[in-house]
């Protein structure tokens, strides 16, 4: 899930249709091209936050004071950029919407404790004498970037917060774009403060990314930055992820996504909701149709017409189909087939029995199967989280989860049987690669056992 920009209104009268293709008249080269995202030039994007990264980088608070009055529009004092949302009055909120986030919280944490792996009750011996094992350690600082502003994203708070406490982090940094007051959104620090955040920075974008990652006066440096933003924040992340400051963030990202596969039973009101819920994101989202055999696309694009002239945000929902489409295949195995070779950030599989199809599901951030399970449920409470890898980035990266907060080490330990016996091999190996120090290391003890 990425940041919502500013609503917008209604979607212009004009036709939007979803372009079709027949997959079997679909060939390698115009695959590659269905299968490729709206292009990111994240060149030209760099060029603007490198000075804003190395700005923070030099002058520290000052310089998020004064570029968060410029991008977010917001007057934070230099001594209020960075808070302590465990000392603040717990903001009031109304019934239902308190009510909404505690179902979230419950249920985010419930799945992400679940997630826990018990340390093993005992090492493995790979031969006598020598005992291996691994633990798992939280990452001591974690960043979480949560989208705010003009558009309001609490849930993102929640889906980032929540792990982190569960993982045992000891410094959580939240960072968000502040009010034009300088103040939080109630939902944001509701959220914060319920998860057990640290500390909260009053800014957005490039340079609340490069605070968090190189560390300021108030703001504590971090060793692993996540969340979701705009295309500044992205860049921000990857920039500092190879840069000196020693940081490594979730993964990388791009426009929000959804793919779609539908039989002839979807009801084709729920399919073209499906659609705009990820094209309202922005003008650079992308959604893609799977029609098997039966599924009238001309009565889903009429139900995406529709919506998109109820929607606030249906000019926005509307660019974004402008390049979405939809491809219509002959059989299960066609729609599987494509899906995993794009690898969407969200799948839906609107289907018969879609349970049965989850075996052969190997890319896609996260799956939500069968009639009754809309991708809005992912991004807000059913428990999973909603922070995804994008632009074909889910062949290799998996979503947010708790081990993202943790880190594994390993651990050895030798009897002087154990050296005893495997020294040898070691020494020898070592001398295959002409490591002497690394042989000696070996030898000296098995000499001393004499």
């Amino acid at each position: 899930m990425r940041s919502r920009k500013v609503a917008m209104a209604a979607a212009t009268p004009a036709k939007r249709r979803l372009r079709t293709h027949k997959w079997k008249d679909v060939d390698e080269k115009r695959t590659s091209e269905l299968l490729a995202r709206p292009r990111v030039d994240f060149g030209a994007i760099l060029g603007t936050v490198a000075p804003i990264v190395e700005d923070v980088r030099v002058r520290g608070d000052q310089a998020l004071v004064e570029l968060t009055d410029k991008f977010d529009k917001a007057k934070v004092a230099l001594e209020d950029i960075v808070v302590d949302p465990r000392t603040m009055a717990t903001p009031q909120l109304p019934d239902d919407v308190r009510a909404a986030f505690d179902v979230a919280f419950d249920n985010i944490a419930a799945f992400h404790e679940a997630q826990r792996t018990p340390e093993p009750t005992a090492v493995v011996e790979t031969m006598p004498g020598v005992r291996c094992s691994r633990v798992s350690r939280p990452i001591e600082a974690v960043g979480l970037y949560v989208p705010g502003g003009t558009a309001v994203l609490p849930s993102t708070a929640l889906m980032l917060s929540v792990p982190a406490a569960i993982a045992g982090c000891k410094v959580v940094v939240m960072a968000t774009p502040p009010r034009p007051d300088g103040s939080i959104t109630p939902e944001v620090l509701y959220c914060a403060q319920k998860a057990g955040v640290t500390h909260l920075l009053k800014a957005g974008g490039a340079q609340a990314v490069a605070a968090m990652a190189h560390g300021t006066a108030t703001c504590p440096k971090v060793d692993k930055i996540f969340g979701p933003g705009n295309q500044y924040v992205t860049a921000a992340k990857m920039l500092l992820q190879n840069s000196e400051a020693m940081v490594a963030i979730d993964m990388p990202a791009g426009p929000s996504e959804v793919l779609v596969v539908a039989d002839e039973g979807a009801d084709p009101v729920h399919v073209a909701a499906d659609l705009l819920s990820q094209a309202e994101h922005g003008p650079d989202s992308q959604v893609v149709l799977v029609a098997l055999p039966g599924v009238d696309v001309d009565a889903i694009e009429k139900e995406v017409e529709k919506l998109l002239g109820e929607l606030p945000r249906g000019e926005v929902a509307a660019k974004a189909i402008e390049h979405s489409y939809a491809v219509q295949v002959d059989s299960v195995d066609e729609a599987i087939n494509f899906s995993n070779r794009y690898a969407p950030e969200h799948l839906i599989v609107n289907v018969e029995d879609a349970e049965s199809w989850l075996p052969q599901l190997t890319n896609a951030g996260s799956i939500f199967l069968g009639r009754w399970t809309p991708e809005s449920v992912g991004d807000y409470a059913s428990g999973t989280n909603h922070v995804l890898p994008t632009y074909g980035y889910a062949r290799m990266y998996s979503g947010v989860n708790l081990d993202s907060f943790q880190k594994k080490i390993t651990v050895q330990s030798l009897t002087r049987d154990g050296l005893r016996a495997l020294g040898p091999h070691v020494a020898k190996m070592a001398e295959v690669e002409g490591l002497d120090a690394h042989r000696k290391a070996v030898t000296l003890r098995m000499e001393s056992m004499s």
